[in-house]
């Protein structure tokens, strides 16, 4: 458990550096397409205190995977989970989106979306690499048997 810790701290530390790029890039964009011309030293505090931590947590998560004696599908549920939980608290801290039943269902869809697309993608690309393996292997077997 102390390894799996220390990897979740080693992750989220070079994630961490992430945040203030990140929120960088956030910034334009709300620049270009929303107006904002000017920031509060709170807005910008807040933003890089939040996006750094949220990164920390994002990059660590990963670590969930090594995790062998959790199931998959169980990994992949707190994997998420935290990911929601993360990006919810930091839109909301940040004002990036209102409170209210409305806003936050439009996010929880679009995340639970998002999330879905990336795992399919996953998945696919895991299988192809699996089945072009296996026939590898089974060239290999049939091979040795000759």
């Amino acid at each position: 458990m102390k390894k799996i810790m220390l990897e979740f701290l080693h992750r989220g530390a070079i994630a961490c550096g992430l945040g203030p790029v990140i929120l960088a890039i956030v910034y334009l964009i709300l620049q270009k397409q929303a107006g904002v011309e000017t920031l509060t030293v709170n807005q910008l505090c807040t933003g890089i205190f939040s996006l750094s931590a949220l990164a920390f947590i994002a990059g660590g998560m990963n670590v969930i995977y090594q995790m062998e004696r959790i199931p998959l599908m169980a990994a992949i549920l707190i994997h998420g989970g935290v990911l929601y939980l993360g990006y919810l608290v930091t839109y909301l801290v940040n004002g990036w989106l209102k409170s209210g039943v409305m806003p936050i269902l439009i996010f929880s869809g679009i995340f639970v979306l998002g999330y879905l697309i990336i795992w399919v993608i996953i998945y696919c690309i895991t299988k192809r690499k699996t089945e072009k393996l296996n026939v590898i292997l089974k060239e290999k077997q049939q091979s040795v048997d000759r």
